[in-house]
């Protein structure tokens, strides 16, 4: 269902020396919150440039927002109009023809001082009007973030709400024979490519996640057989311990705020949740019990946490204020419930099922209600939500594989893909869209 609305954008890019110019008005917003989305039709035109890279940036735009499921791009060969001028206003008629309901148009050009321009105007092809257009200057280098960055903004101007394409994953790579597996911390772009390895693999390598509001990741290493809780500057490369704590350390998880991290530490045999402020490194323990408390995760607004526990027998969901009152139980389907963590959004938990000898994705309102199975698999496990909360990312290992490798799926469940990495992959973190 499309409604048609009219809405004002202003947006400032910042870092890696983007500039762009002369925000215009979004037109069509998609409804999106009923499970059987229709793809918007879309044509994404070659944008113009004298050495095939304005292809190149086209084709990305196009690729995020197919991958998104609410948007279908119109095979090229089907146009009827060529785009020689994008400053030109379109030929609406023979758009319409094609059933393409939008339009991108674009152009990319060298400046003087060797920064590249990236240009392009969305036109809503039935009203016959621009609604969007903006241009980018930045390092050539970096062609792949502004076509990341283009559809983002074709994307919240056609829906109403922020896209994600411009954001990265960390996530543990896996390579070598399954007796001898070598595991490192790695990073990439959403869609799977600008990979590169964090770490040597020296030391195995456990739950890495990203900072609220800053380029830095926290994770689990065995190194010398200790396991503890790193945090590292991307930017930087610069490594620190956060503490060294007695027992097994688990599932480190930043605040909100970037303040804190909360994770489970495990002593005499149970297993506690501990949150620690980064600044002053005080720790305060939140619960107590003769069981394993652990994979804690913060709702956005920082007032809550949910978190699995088999105190009541069996792995279960349990919610409690961000002080350790309240506990409560969430989850009361059949099967175990495992690896919570809260939307950006505040309105659903995604976590992993245990049921009937299968692994399942799925997400529940906060009070438990709601609950519905997105995907289900052989082993599937580890949901990580996009920066707007319409998509997840898990990962999955399939009967006779020698190993997994990561999915993404949106709310609807219709549109599930696999993300290509060069090896094996497990226990993928989205991050914040970039700065």
């Amino acid at each position: 269902m499309l409604k048609r609305c009219l809405v004002f954008l202003s947006v400032a890019w910042a870092g890696l020396g983007l500039v762009f110019v002369a925000p215009a008005y979004a037109l069509v917003e998609i409804d999106i919150s009923r499970g059987n989305v229709q793809p918007l039709p879309i044509a994404i035109t070659d944008f113009i440039s004298d050495d095939g890279l304005g292809a190149d940036i086209s084709g990305v735009i196009a690729a995020d927002l197919q991958r998104s499921g609410l948007f279908k791009p119109i095979d090229r060969s089907a146009f009827i109009q060529q785009i020689n001028d994008p400053d030109q206003t379109p030929r609406f008629q023979d758009w319409q023809l094609i059933n393409a309901e939008a339009l991108v148009v674009g152009r990319v050009t060298r400046e003087a001082d060797g920064r590249l321009r990236s240009e392009f105007r969305l036109w809503d092809t039935y009203a016959g009007q621009q609604i969007i257009g903006q241009q980018f200057y930045t390092q050539p280098d970096n062609w792949r973030r502004v076509a990341h960055i283009i559809a983002d903004s074709i994307y919240q101007a056609l829906t109403g709400e922020q896209g994600y394409f411009d954001s990265r994953i960390v996530y543990v790579s896996e390579s070598g024979p399954k007796t001898d597996r070598k595991r490192q911390l790695a990073i990439m772009d959403q869609d799977g490519y600008n990979v590169r390895m964090l770490t040597d693999g020296q030391y195995m390598v456990l739950t890495p996640r990203f900072s609220p509001n800053r380029q830095e990741v926290t994770y689990m290493s065995y190194e010398n057989d200790q396991p503890r809780v790193y945090l590292l500057q991307l930017e930087t490369g610069q490594r620190e311990v956060v503490g060294n704590f007695p027992g097994m350390t688990f599932a480190p998880r930043f605040s909100p705020d970037g303040q804190r991290i909360i994770m489970s530490l495990q002593q005499d045999g149970n297993a506690n949740i501990y949150t620690m402020d980064l600044r002053t490194r005080a720790t305060t323990r939140l619960t107590s019990t003769a069981a394993i408390d652990t994979s804690p995760s913060y709702a956005p607004d920082g007032n809550q946490i949910v978190f699995e526990s088999d105190r009541g027998g069996r792995q279960q969901l349990y919610v409690m204020n961000a002080d350790g009152s309240n506990q409560h139980r969430i989850s009361f389907g059949d099967g175990s419930y495992s690896t919570p963590v809260w939307s950006p959004r505040g309105d659903l938990i995604a976590f992993t099922k245990q049921s009937g000898g299968k692994f399942s994705i799925g997400v529940m309102k906060p009070d438990g209600s709601g609950e519905r199975i997105l995907t289900t698999g052989f082993h599937n496990e580890g949901p990580t939500w996009a920066p707007n909360g319409r998509v997840l990312m898990f990962f999955r290992q399939n009967a006779g594989e020698g190993g997994p490798h990561l999915y993404s799926i949106d709310l609807t469940g219709y549109n599930e893909q696999r993300i290509s990495t060069p090896d094996f992959a497990s226990d993928p973190a989205w991050s914040p869209l970039l700065e």
